[in-house]
């Protein structure tokens, strides 16, 4: 088997003081889709916060896309972010600007300086999400599942090899959450992106069964491990 993209053992996760998840321990293969489930206030955007270096590994071990957690320190966590894709559930778009220029933005944010590769990749991630013609688009004039795409596009702009998507189906209807899963489950298997998808949606997990990672009693269960 590949190597992993995320290695975590006998980790504890904290939240400041307070210990959340103990003894978690869980690899995440190139390419596979991985829900992490359980109920709000059980760890689960803990979990996910840890692995983008937004909380710090105090105890156990880690790597994330060969960037290892505990040693992790300020400076270096852009450059963990660069290497991800993370989609969150209200968009976080700039509403200030049209699509082209949000994804723009990002480019320029992490080093992108020739205008024809620019280009050349907004109008890659815009085709990839079935968007390629909205991009003179505002936010606002979008729908929900639109928008979602956007956010969808602007986390594969870096190529990234792992994608944390934090309840990206929370705010949509049934079927825009359907296009939405299709697209990033094709995502995983087309560019071999391993995806870790939070969500209490079972609707949407049993359409779409997968490995499921869950926060329960301070531990992650892991369906794999069975």
């Amino acid at each position: 088997m590949s190597e992993p993209i995320v290695t975590i053992k006998n980790a504890n996760i904290y939240q400041g003081d307070n210990l959340i998840l103990e003894n978690v321990s869980f690899d995440v293969h190139k390419g596979e889709f991985v829900y992490l489930v359980g109920k709000t206030g059980t760890g689960k955007s803990s979990l996910l916060k840890t692995l983008y270096g937004e909380l710090s590994l105090k105890e156990g071990t880690g790597t994330v896309v060969g960037f290892d957690l505990p040693t992790m320190d300020w400076k270096k966590v852009p450059f963990l972010r660069r290497t991800l894709g993370v989609i969150f559930q209200d968009f976080h778009l700039l509403t200030d600007r049209n699509v082209h220029e949000n994804l723009k933005f990002v480019l320029k944010a992490t080093g992108w300086k020739d205008e024809v590769l620019i280009e050349e990749k907004i109008n890659d991630v815009l085709d990839k999400v079935g968007l390629k013609s909205k991009g003179f688009k505002m936010p606002f004039e979008m729908s929900g599942g639109e928008q979602q795409r956007v956010d969808i596009a602007r986390a594969l702009l870096n190529s990234p090899k792992l994608i944390l998507a934090d309840e990206p189906t929370g705010n949509l209807d049934p079927e825009t959450s359907d296009e939405i899963m299709q697209l990033l489950i094709q995502i995983a298997k087309d560019y071999g992106t391993a995806v870790i998808m939070a969500t209490h949606d079972f609707i949407v997990i049993n359409r779409y069964p997968s490995r499921m990672l869950k926060t329960e009693a301070g531990k992650v269960v892991d369906s794999a491990a069975g």
